[in-house]
Protein backbone atom coordinates (compact mmCIF):
# COMPACT_ATOMS: atom_id res chain seq x y z
CA UNK A 1 0.00 0.00 0.00
CA UNK A 2 2.79 2.44 0.92
CA UNK A 3 4.52 1.56 -2.36
CA UNK A 4 1.43 2.51 -4.37
CA UNK A 5 0.90 5.75 -2.44
CA UNK A 6 4.54 6.79 -2.84
CA UNK A 7 4.39 6.01 -6.55
CA UNK A 8 1.12 7.93 -6.96
CA UNK A 9 2.56 11.03 -5.32
CA UNK A 10 6.00 11.01 -6.98
CA UNK A 11 5.20 9.79 -10.49
CA UNK A 12 3.67 13.03 -11.88
CA UNK A 13 6.58 15.07 -10.52
CA UNK A 14 9.20 12.73 -11.97
CA UNK A 15 7.47 12.53 -15.35
CA UNK A 16 7.11 16.31 -15.53
CA UNK A 17 10.76 17.05 -14.79
CA UNK A 18 12.53 14.27 -16.71
CA UNK A 19 9.94 12.84 -19.13
CA UNK A 20 11.50 9.36 -19.15
CA UNK A 21 10.97 7.24 -22.24
CA UNK A 22 10.60 3.47 -22.19
CA UNK A 23 11.18 0.92 -24.93
CA UNK A 24 10.37 -2.76 -24.63
CA UNK A 25 7.99 -2.60 -21.68
CA UNK A 26 5.97 -5.33 -23.37
CA UNK A 27 8.73 -7.78 -22.47
CA UNK A 28 7.79 -7.57 -18.78
CA UNK A 29 5.14 -10.20 -18.03
CA UNK A 30 1.80 -8.99 -16.72
CA UNK A 31 1.97 -11.61 -13.99
CA UNK A 32 4.54 -13.99 -12.60
CA UNK A 33 8.19 -13.64 -11.65
CA UNK A 34 10.97 -12.00 -13.63
CA UNK A 35 14.45 -10.70 -12.90
CA UNK A 36 15.17 -7.20 -14.20
CA UNK A 37 18.96 -7.14 -14.70
CA UNK A 38 20.13 -3.58 -15.33
CA UNK A 39 23.25 -1.55 -15.84
CA UNK A 40 23.86 0.85 -12.97
CA UNK A 41 24.71 4.50 -13.64
CA UNK A 42 23.09 6.35 -10.74
CA UNK A 43 21.07 5.89 -7.57
CA UNK A 44 18.16 7.19 -9.66
CA UNK A 45 18.08 3.93 -11.62
CA UNK A 46 16.02 2.37 -8.82
CA UNK A 47 13.55 5.26 -9.11
CA UNK A 48 13.03 5.45 -12.85
CA UNK A 49 12.92 1.76 -13.74
CA UNK A 50 9.86 1.08 -11.52
CA UNK A 51 8.37 4.41 -12.61
CA UNK A 52 7.87 3.24 -16.21
CA UNK A 53 6.43 -0.17 -15.31
CA UNK A 54 2.93 -0.92 -14.04
CA UNK A 55 4.12 -3.63 -11.63
CA UNK A 56 5.99 -3.27 -8.36
CA UNK A 57 9.73 -3.91 -8.55
CA UNK A 58 11.73 -4.93 -5.48
CA UNK A 59 15.42 -3.97 -5.39
CA UNK A 60 18.35 -4.63 -3.11
CA UNK A 61 20.09 -1.45 -1.93
CA UNK A 62 23.28 -1.04 0.08
CA UNK A 63 22.76 -0.68 3.81
CA UNK A 64 24.32 2.79 3.92
CA UNK A 65 21.26 4.21 2.12
CA UNK A 66 19.15 3.23 5.14
CA UNK A 67 21.21 5.20 7.67
CA UNK A 68 18.93 8.25 7.60
CA UNK A 69 15.39 7.54 8.95
CA UNK A 70 13.71 9.58 6.22
CA UNK A 71 15.75 7.95 3.48
CA UNK A 72 15.18 4.54 5.03
CA UNK A 73 11.42 5.10 5.01
CA UNK A 74 11.48 6.09 1.34
CA UNK A 75 13.67 3.12 0.39
CA UNK A 76 11.37 0.65 2.10
CA UNK A 77 8.28 2.41 0.77
CA UNK A 78 9.57 1.99 -2.77
CA UNK A 79 10.20 -1.72 -2.36
CA UNK A 80 13.92 -1.76 -1.62
CA UNK A 81 15.59 -4.11 0.83
CA UNK A 82 18.77 -3.38 2.76
CA UNK A 83 21.88 -5.46 2.04
CA UNK A 84 25.35 -5.37 3.55
CA UNK A 85 27.71 -5.85 0.62
CA UNK A 86 30.81 -6.33 2.78
CA UNK A 87 30.27 -9.97 3.74
CA UNK A 88 29.59 -13.10 1.70
CA UNK A 89 26.95 -14.29 4.17
CA UNK A 90 25.03 -11.03 3.84
CA UNK A 91 25.16 -11.23 0.06
CA UNK A 92 23.82 -14.78 0.14
CA UNK A 93 21.10 -13.69 2.52
CA UNK A 94 20.06 -11.02 0.03
CA UNK A 95 19.89 -13.61 -2.74
CA UNK A 96 17.73 -15.87 -0.60
CA UNK A 97 15.38 -12.95 0.05
CA UNK A 98 15.31 -12.16 -3.67
CA UNK A 99 14.52 -15.79 -4.45
CA UNK A 100 11.56 -15.61 -2.08
CA UNK A 101 10.33 -12.48 -3.88
CA UNK A 102 10.50 -14.30 -7.21
CA UNK A 103 8.92 -17.47 -5.86
CA UNK A 104 6.02 -15.29 -4.73
CA UNK A 105 5.51 -14.32 -8.38
CA UNK A 106 6.92 -10.80 -8.16
CA UNK A 107 9.55 -8.75 -10.01
CA UNK A 108 13.05 -8.35 -8.64
CA UNK A 109 15.52 -5.77 -9.90
CA UNK A 110 19.25 -6.41 -9.68
CA UNK A 111 22.42 -4.66 -10.82
CA UNK A 112 24.83 -7.42 -11.82
CA UNK A 113 27.78 -5.00 -11.71
CA UNK A 114 27.23 -4.81 -7.95
CA UNK A 115 27.85 -1.08 -7.75
CA UNK A 116 27.43 2.04 -9.87
CA UNK A 117 29.72 2.43 -12.84
CA UNK A 118 32.55 4.83 -11.96
CA UNK A 119 32.80 6.22 -15.50
CA UNK A 120 29.72 5.28 -17.52
CA UNK A 121 31.19 2.07 -18.91
CA UNK A 122 29.70 -1.39 -18.32
CA UNK A 123 31.69 -3.63 -15.99
CA UNK A 124 31.90 -7.36 -15.40
CA UNK A 125 28.83 -8.86 -13.78
CA UNK A 126 28.75 -10.72 -10.50
CA UNK A 127 27.19 -14.17 -10.51
CA UNK A 128 24.23 -13.41 -8.20
CA UNK A 129 21.94 -12.82 -11.17
CA UNK A 130 22.79 -16.26 -12.53
CA UNK A 131 22.22 -17.92 -9.16
CA UNK A 132 18.77 -16.36 -8.98
CA UNK A 133 17.82 -17.34 -12.52
CA UNK A 134 19.02 -20.92 -12.13
CA UNK A 135 17.59 -21.33 -8.63
CA UNK A 136 14.11 -19.98 -9.37
CA UNK A 137 13.71 -20.55 -13.12
CA UNK A 138 12.53 -16.93 -13.47
CA UNK A 139 13.32 -15.27 -16.82
CA UNK A 140 15.95 -12.55 -16.90
CA UNK A 141 14.98 -9.32 -18.66
CA UNK A 142 18.06 -7.23 -19.58
CA UNK A 143 17.65 -3.52 -18.96
CA UNK A 144 19.62 -0.49 -20.14
CA UNK A 145 19.22 2.74 -18.21
CA UNK A 146 20.27 5.92 -19.98
CA UNK A 147 20.78 9.48 -18.75
CA UNK A 148 20.38 8.84 -15.03
CA UNK A 149 24.08 9.55 -14.52
CA UNK A 150 23.49 12.97 -16.07
CA UNK A 151 20.42 13.62 -13.91
CA UNK A 152 22.27 12.73 -10.70
CA UNK A 153 25.97 11.93 -11.16
CA UNK A 154 27.70 9.90 -8.44
CA UNK A 155 28.64 12.22 -5.60
CA UNK A 156 26.03 14.85 -6.47
CA UNK A 157 23.22 15.77 -4.11
CA UNK A 158 20.89 17.83 -6.29
CA UNK A 159 19.43 16.35 -9.50
CA UNK A 160 19.60 18.24 -12.77
CA UNK A 161 17.69 18.17 -16.09
CA UNK A 162 18.53 15.24 -18.36
CA UNK A 163 16.92 12.95 -20.90
CA UNK A 164 16.29 9.60 -19.27
CA UNK A 165 15.57 6.41 -21.15
CA UNK A 166 14.75 2.85 -20.10
CA UNK A 167 15.21 0.04 -22.62
CA UNK A 168 14.11 -3.51 -21.84
CA UNK A 169 15.18 -6.52 -23.89
CA UNK A 170 13.58 -9.88 -24.57
CA UNK A 171 13.36 -12.33 -21.65
CA UNK A 172 16.22 -14.78 -21.32
CA UNK A 173 15.67 -18.20 -19.74
CA UNK A 174 18.38 -20.45 -18.35
CA UNK A 175 18.63 -23.98 -17.04
CA UNK A 176 21.37 -25.64 -15.04
CA UNK A 177 22.72 -26.15 -11.55
CA UNK A 178 23.07 -22.92 -9.57
CA UNK A 179 25.83 -24.59 -7.56
CA UNK A 180 28.07 -24.96 -10.60
CA UNK A 181 30.53 -22.05 -10.82
CA UNK A 182 31.16 -22.38 -14.56
CA UNK A 183 27.43 -22.35 -15.33
CA UNK A 184 26.91 -19.27 -13.15
CA UNK A 185 29.70 -17.42 -14.93
CA UNK A 186 28.44 -18.37 -18.40
CA UNK A 187 24.90 -17.22 -17.59
CA UNK A 188 26.14 -13.97 -16.07
CA UNK A 189 28.30 -13.21 -19.11
CA UNK A 190 25.33 -13.80 -21.42
CA UNK A 191 23.21 -11.41 -19.37
CA UNK A 192 25.93 -8.75 -19.43
CA UNK A 193 26.29 -9.13 -23.20
CA UNK A 194 22.55 -8.55 -23.60
CA UNK A 195 22.71 -5.43 -21.41
CA UNK A 196 25.69 -4.14 -23.39
CA UNK A 197 23.83 -4.65 -26.68
CA UNK A 198 20.91 -2.57 -25.36
CA UNK A 199 22.97 0.18 -23.74
CA UNK A 200 25.79 0.52 -26.26
CA UNK A 201 28.23 1.01 -23.39
CA UNK A 202 31.87 0.06 -23.67
CA UNK A 203 32.38 -3.21 -21.80
CA UNK A 204 35.21 -3.58 -19.29
CA UNK A 205 35.97 -7.19 -18.20
CA UNK A 206 36.82 -6.29 -14.59
CA UNK A 207 34.66 -5.63 -11.55
CA UNK A 208 33.61 -2.01 -10.99
CA UNK A 209 34.24 -2.39 -7.27
CA UNK A 210 37.89 -3.22 -7.98
CA UNK A 211 38.27 -0.09 -10.09
CA UNK A 212 36.77 2.03 -7.33
CA UNK A 213 39.02 0.44 -4.71
CA UNK A 214 42.14 1.15 -6.76
CA UNK A 215 41.05 4.76 -7.27
CA UNK A 216 40.60 5.25 -3.52
CA UNK A 217 44.01 3.80 -2.71
CA UNK A 218 45.83 5.80 -5.39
Amino acid sequence: MIYEVTRFISAPFLHLLWRPTVTGAEHVPATGPAILASNHLSILDSTFLPLVLPRKVTFAAKAEYFGNPLTAFYMRATGQISVDRDTASAAQGMLETAAAVLEAGELFGIYPEGTRSPDGRLYRGKIGVAWLALRTGAPVIPVAMGGTDKALPPGSVLPRPARISVTLGKPMTFTGDERDARTRREVTDQVMAAIQELSGQEYVPVYAASVKARAKSA
